[in-house]
């Protein structure tokens, strides 16, 4: 408390000293308030404490710098948004998904959402070559959330017309200098400034190639002095570099080298200031966005510190020069244009009409941003493009013209990735995927498993129509798994090698990114090898037709750990033309009748269904429910064309996962099972999942051979780390008819 009486005492003789100086040289001059907020990433959600001790105060500021993610909030705070709606936004963001390069999987075309992040590693093919991108993070979404946010400025192209004038800070990449930005586009001037090098990929900003202002400035004091602030209140969010025992990966020797400078920079910088906050927050690091929450209540404690000195100011500049007139409102209220005019650049495989058709955009409209984000949206979705940016010209009539600037995706990425779980084994995943490759509006990938079970997938994908809903799809695929077999009390009994090859052609129609219906035919060809004898053995070759129909509804928000969403896949399908040459064996004995115990290859016909929902409880709790269902009518068949249970991932076709159950511990052709699962975020991207199921057996018929009962229970408990390589999920699974506690382990995506 004294310390704190002290500083207020000096703080007070400060101010009088100053404004009697002020006041000395020009009886009109009011004094000019800058406000400079340093880089920080996540720590910068501080500086927003600050602006709201200044809104809170009624101090009217003059000028705002800001770099990295000071820009962002220092740039919303100068087109006119109060430091209370700032906070509101800030506490909203889906941070995990603004600073990746994921576009939520609802924007994605239904025949891209399977393939989206599944692999760990992409290579794009230019000119000749497999080259690096500059950065790791594009961030299409958080272009287009800038986009947004500064909409009601879009058309304002001098930074300096903004209701507070603001600049911005970044570094040329060739020169190591700085670039203070004060023209042009605000979201790619803010952009620009956040772009930590090897995180973000660079920026061209009126001709230069640019990165993160912290480089060379992190907090811009002297240039908001060079705006004309008289008086200059500063926000510091960084901690300088951390000594060097407290180094230990990669990002962060990365993120020291690439601030070296700062040290110095806070030498120069923090005397400037009249008023200076140092935050301390020592305990985060710019990437402690999941702790956004504890940031900015950290950021609101050191607002309401500062708030009396803030109003103390204020009270002594009103007695000195009058009262101030605030504006209630800064921010410009119409976002919305009716747009007359486009232009698009940086095209060169893809045609504007097709450009303009995969976002259904059209003249002569009224948009506001969000709409124009979920075109943009719908264009990225088609993994076309790599990055699309837009902005508003004013007509002469006051209409408004959009241009958008486009960075294509090569044709060709090389994707790579890597799979362990005990049942597939450890295997290295490696895909080609081309557009265009051999027919206009096409899509072509191979995909090869290498490693314990070799497997290897092709499929071309023709788009009709000129909105591109309708496709013409081909495929083949070839599988090599050895499979494990169970007698009737679940324990193991043998193994047999399992290789099957199809290829299928179908007809789809997508109505939207959501739905899809469609018809085709495959031809299954398949090779069963006993390795280890059980007591049912099958051996030889096996071909038949298989002729189907299928609908799919996906509205899930991301393929690994979806928060929200549902996903249900129906096939209704006809086998017939079957063509064997099998032996069957029962307790080593080969039948020769096939028909004396019941097994014959007569056409039938399956259901099967596979339905997923995701419902956030709260920010950190999922509700999951999953049902799936394999239904075989008229069959008469042991182990073909049944459905194998077992296993937390899913990797055979007709398989059904089970979590308390190894893979293939139970056959069946009629079955159902329910599964409630609850998935806790401990921390970020760090889960704790729970599962447990329920399966109803013989439903369609009961197997003679295999004697199994009625109802199945288990449960799984997890614990999962969503690292570069994918999941990293540990779990023990429980049965409550083996009373047996069995390890599961998988990494990565499965092929």
């Amino acid at each position: 408390m004294r310390n704190l009486c002290f500083k207020n005492i000096f703080f007070s003789i400060f101010l009088l000293i100053y404004a009697v100086n002020l006041e000395a040289q020009s009886a009109q001059h009011r004094p000019k308030i800058g406000i400079a907020l340093s880089g920080g990433g996540a720590k910068g959600l501080a500086h927003i404490g600050i602006l709201k001790a200044i809104d809170s105060a009624g101090l009217k500021v003059d000028y705002i710098t800001g770099t990295s993610m000071g820009s962002i909030i220092g740039g919303l705070y100068a087109i006119g948004y109060s430091a209370d709606s700032i906070e509101k936004m800030a506490r909203k963001i889906d941070w995990d998904l603004l600073l990746t390069n994921q576009s939520s999987l609802r924007s994605l075309t239904m025949v891209e959402k399977k393939e989206y992040t599944k692999y760990a590693v992409e290579l794009p093919w230019y000119n000749n070559n497999f080259r690096l991108p500059t950065g790791v993070f594009e961030g299409q979404e958080l272009w287009l959330k800038l986009a947004e946010l500064f909409a009601p400025v879009t058309t304002v192209k001098d930074f300096s017309k903004f209701n507070i004038p603001f600049k911005c800070i970044s570094t040329d990449i060739g020169t190591g200098e700085a670039v203070v930005m004060s023209k042009g586009e605000i979201v790619s001037a803010i952009r620009a400034s956040m772009a930590i090098p090897s995180v973000f990929t660079a920026i061209d900003y009126e001709g230069r190639k640019v990165v993160d202002g912290g480089i060379v400035r992190n907090f811009p004091v002297s240039d908001v002095k060079e705006m004309g602030a008289d008086l200059v209140i500063g926000s510091n969010v960084a901690a300088g570099l951390l000594p060097s025992d407290k180094v230990f990966n990669a990002l962060q020797i990365l993120l020291q080298v690439a601030f070296f400078r700062e040290a110095e920079d806070q030498k120069t910088q923090v005397p400037l200031c009249n008023i200076y906050i140092p935050h301390a927050l020592e305990e985060y690091n710019m990437g402690s966005f999941n702790q956004s929450q504890e940031i900015l209540d950290l950021g609101l404690q050191e607002g309401r510190k500062l708030y009396p000195r803030i109003k103390q100011l204020v009270d002594s500049l009103d007695a000195i020069y009058g009262k101030q007139e605030i504006e209630k409102v800064r921010l410009p209220q119409n976002t919305s244009g009716f747009i007359t005019a486009f232009e698009i650049r940086g095209l060169k495989e893809t045609t504007p009409e097709f450009f303009l058709n995969t976002m259904n955009f059209e003249i002569n409209r009224y948009y506001n941003a969000g709409m124009l984000s979920n075109l943009v949206r719908k264009a990225f979705g088609t993994r076309y493009y790599n990055r699309i940016l837009y902005s508003l010209v004013s007509q002469e009539d006051g209409s408004k013209k959009i241009i958008f600037d486009v960075t294509e995706n090569p044709l060709t990425f090389a994707k790579f990735g890597i799979h362990y779980n005990e049942f597939s084994g450890i295997n290295v995943i490696a895909n080609v995927t081309s557009r265009n490759f051999f027919i206009p509006s096409s899509r072509d990938l191979v995909s090869i498993n290498i490693g314990q079970n070799f497997r290897v997938r092709g499929e071309h994908i023709q788009f009709l129509g000129r909105l591109k809903l309708f496709a013409v799809v081909l495929g083949m695929q070839f599988n090599h798994f050895d499979v494990g077999t169970f007698n009737s009390t679940f324990k193991p009994d043998g193994v047999f090698l399992q290789n099957d090859f199809s290829m299928e052609s179908r007809f789809q129609f997508s109505t939207s990114r959501h739905f899809t219906i469609g018809i085709g035919t495959r031809l299954h060809w398949f090779r069963y090898d006993p390795s280890i004898a059980s007591l049912r053995d099958i051996e030889g070759r096996n071909r038949f037709t298989n002729s189907f129909a299928y609908l799919t509804h996906h509205t899930l928000d991301r393929n690994i750990y979806p928060r929200k969403g549902v996903k249900l896949e129906l096939e209704s399908q006809f086998i017939y033309d079957q063509r064997h040459d099998l032996r069957f064996s029962f307790n080593g004995k080969e039948v020769n009748n096939l028909d004396s115990v019941g097994i014959s290859f007569a056409p039938f016909r399956r259901l099967m269904l596979n339905f997923e929902s995701y419902t956030p409880i709260d920010k950190r709790l999922v509700l999951s429910v999953h049902v799936q269902s394999g239904l075989n009518f008229n069959h008469n068949q042991y182990i073909m064309n049944q459905y194998s249970v077992g296993g937390l991932t899913a990797q055979m076709s007709n398989q059904i996962t089970f979590a308390g159950f190894k893979e293939g511990s139970l056959y069946s052709s009629g079955l159902a099972t329910f599964q409630l699962g609850l998935r806790y975020e401990i921390m970020n991207n760090t889960y704790l999942i729970g599962r447990s199921n329920l399966l109803f057996n013989n439903l369609v018929a009961r197997n003679q051979y295999m004697v199994s009962p009625d109802v199945l229970s288990g449960h799984s408990l997890t614990f999962a780390y969503n690292f570069a390589l994918g999941p990293l999920e540990l779990s023990a699974m429980y049965a409550d008819q083996t009373k047996k506690v069995r390890t599961y382990v998988n990494i990565g995506i499965p092929f």
